[in-house]
């Protein structure tokens, strides 16, 4: 980036007819001249036989067209100086050990710049609030540009690397309109032509062309230009779903405020959804309220979506395909959901046009875990509101077949165990009638981990026996018509007083239960133990646990099931798991959903105990931990 190619006449004159005074400033200060005439050749040469260097090429162009430039109170330093004025730094505040002594055994060449360039730095202002501008001749590029660091002593940050005196001035002179974009008499080419670059932004992203606009908005972002933001805010979120970006004003827009307030209200909850620090939530309703948001809608929202009970719910088709895709989703089947919104997304209106993308769906507790980067770049991607263009290659659906996967989970979808029920072509939601507690009933959707915490709490219940294993189960459809429940989290042991629930979950045809249990730190005493049971009608069929070398076997095995196929000795026992998990579902359609499992939020119940109570002469014993405090 050569000074010597840029037209530094036209770029300040630009600057210097465009300055206005900022909005709490005089209006006398319109006529302020911010350069001085430029400096002959003999006095820029005469200075760099003062300094002892030839001075950059960006820097030594500006000078020959103004000795100085009044930049702006608001960047730190005020007043660039002349050929007269600018000297060596000298680093007069002992900076350099300061830097020096964080720079590590493997600083990054970076770093090792910062640190050494206090003490060889030109200093250029003259006027500053404890603010330098620091060229630094040790940081050069291949055309002779020195690096210039802005450094505001006050913040106590380290010092802003630009690289060159032009991308400096560059900087400032976006900073000089981004701090006035607010007043209404600032009007110009400049603000004209960045304003036409959002107008273009809007339409490229409506065509699915988000690729081409984000550079332009954030351009027009840089000059602080109206619109832009919160085109821009929109975009950053579906390339990540999972980031807090801000809405500005739009909340307060009763045309947007459905759409934007939920998103807003989501970062206010966070992850977990429960209860933040004492005010926090005060805090964050003052926002929305000074945004425009009335109070009791911003509460109701947050309580909505704390309780999991919020609903994105857009008008017309779209809306109707939002509808759909959450019963789906609601039950596991994440990948058809996402489906039906894909064939909906170019149906999407926007009820406004500060509106690109719908971005509600993001807060939507059931359907917001759908949105992947991958897919937020496929919304992004996706012409809609009218528009036309290519269609995106469709993102490939993110569950595995089978249940394979199981004994592969990812390092962040650990199953400390687990255990599962099929029942084949019942309504999910008849589940808790068939095996759940007494009082058992289906929870809202609710995140993957959550049933794991609240599991810890079973045995405390009202009523519950030490010897009983209820569990808390996550309850969802395969794609084959098996209803599931489903625990990922078990703590339990699988033991001599395991009781099978396949029976009584049998009553209108088969059902089938699987359970693999880890093992323990006492492989001799625990070993890892897998199960399988299968009933139809209300009758055990048949039924296998392989604990360590050991198999137990009842009724007719299908030979496709046999254990004395699948777990073979001297075998690493995963690999008789897969077998199982495998011929589970070649022979009999079983799977299950694990991103619904693992990321997204499905109902859960409380179900009867696993295990039976100790028959005569049978042992139990039950150890309770306490922390005692003196």
């Amino acid at each position: 980036m050569s000074g010597e190619s840029f037209d530094w006449h036209e770029f300040l004159g630009r600057w210097q007819r465009e300055w206005v005074p900022r909005a709490d400033r005089d209006d006398d200060e319109a006529d302020t001249p911010l350069g001085r005439p430029g400096a002959d050749e003999a006095a820029i040469a005469a200075a760099e036989e003062r300094l002892g260097r030839r001075l950059p090429p960006s820097y030594r162009a500006f000078l020959s067209v103004s000795d100085g430039w009044y930049v702006d109170e608001t960047a730190g330093v005020h007043r660039l100086g002349g050929v007269a004025d600018i000297d060596w730094f000298g680093d007069p505040y002992d900076m350099s050990p300061l830097y020096e002594q964080h720079l590590g055994d493997a600083p990054r060449e970076e770093d090792v710049l910062r640190a050494g360039m206090w003490r060889r730095a030109l200093r250029l202002e003259t006027d500053s609030d404890m603010s330098h501008a620091l060229l630094d001749p040790g940081d050069r590029d291949q055309d002779g540009e020195w690096a210039l660091y802005a450094h505001k002593g006050w913040s106590g940050e380290a010092p802003e690397r630009y690289p060159s005196f032009r991308a400096y001035m560059e900087a400032m002179y976006r900073g000089f309109h981004s701090a006035r974009a607010d007043r209404p008499d600032f009007v110009n080419a400049t603000t004209r032509a960045q304003d036409a670059r959002v107008d273009r932004a809007r339409l490229l992203a409506l065509r699915g062309r988000y690729e081409e606009a984000l550079p332009l908005l954030e351009e027009a972002l840089s000059y602080g230009r109206p619109r832009s933001a919160a085109l821009l805010s929109q975009i950053r979120h579906l390339l990540a779903p999972r980031s807090c970006q801000g809405y500005g004003d739009l909340v307060g827009d009763p045309r947007y405020l459905p759409e934007i307030l939920p998103v807003e209200a989501v970062q206010a909850v966070g992850p977990a959804g429960g209860a933040r620090r004492p005010g926090e939530d005060d805090h964050w309703l003052g926002m929305m309220a000074a945004r425009g948001a009335a109070r009791d809608t911003a509460e109701a929202v947050l309580s909505a979506l704390r309780e999991g009970a919020h609903r994105y719910a857009p008008p017309g088709a779209w809306g109707r395909a939002v509808a759909e895709a959450r019963e789906a989703a609601r039950w596991g089947a994440t990948d058809a959901a996402w489906r039906t919104l894909r064939e909906a997304l170019a149906l999407w209106e926007p009820p406004g046009p500060l509106l690109i993308a719908p971005v509600g769906l993001l807060a939507d507790p059931v359907l917001g875990p759908l949105v992947t980067a991958e897919r937020g770049r496929e919304i992004l991607a996706t012409p809609r509101a009218g528009e036309r263009g290519p269609a995106p290659e469709p993102v490939p659906d993110l569950d595995p077949p089978g249940l394979a996967w199981l004994t592969r989970p990812a390092a962040h979808e650990p199953f400390n165990g687990y255990r599962c029920l099929w029942v084949e072509g019942l309504d999910p939601a008849a589940l808790p009638a068939l095996i759940g507690a007494d009082d058992a009933a289906l929870t809202a959707p609710t995140q993957g981990r959550t049933p794991a915490w609240r599991a810890l709490a079973i045995r405390a219940r009202e009523g519950a026996e030490p010897w009983e294993d209820r569990a808390v189960v996550a309850v969802g459809r395969t794609g084959q018509g098996w209803a599931f429940a489903f625990d990922g989290h078990s703590g339990h042991r699988l033991n001599q007083f395991f009781l099978s629930p396949a029976a009584a979950a049998s009553a209108s045809g088969r059902a089938v239960v699987v359970w693999r249990d880890p093992r323990s730190s006492f492989p001799d005493r625990h070993p890892a133990a897998f199960h399988l049971s299968v009933a139809e009608r209300g009758r055990d069929l048949y039924a296998f646990t392989v604990r360590g070398t050991e198999v137990e076997r009842c009724g007719a095995i299908p030979r496709a099931l046999d254990p004395a196929r699948l777990f073979r000795p001297q075998e690493a026992a995963p690999e008789g798991e897969r077998r199982v998990l495998e011929a589970l579902h070649t022979e009999l359609g079983l799977c299950l959903p694990r991103f619904a499992l693992t990321h997204g939020r499905l109902h859960t119940f409380t179900t009867r105990s696993w295990t039976r109570a100790p028959r005569a002469g049978e042992a139990f014993a039950h150890l309770g931990f306490a922390r005692h405090r003196p």
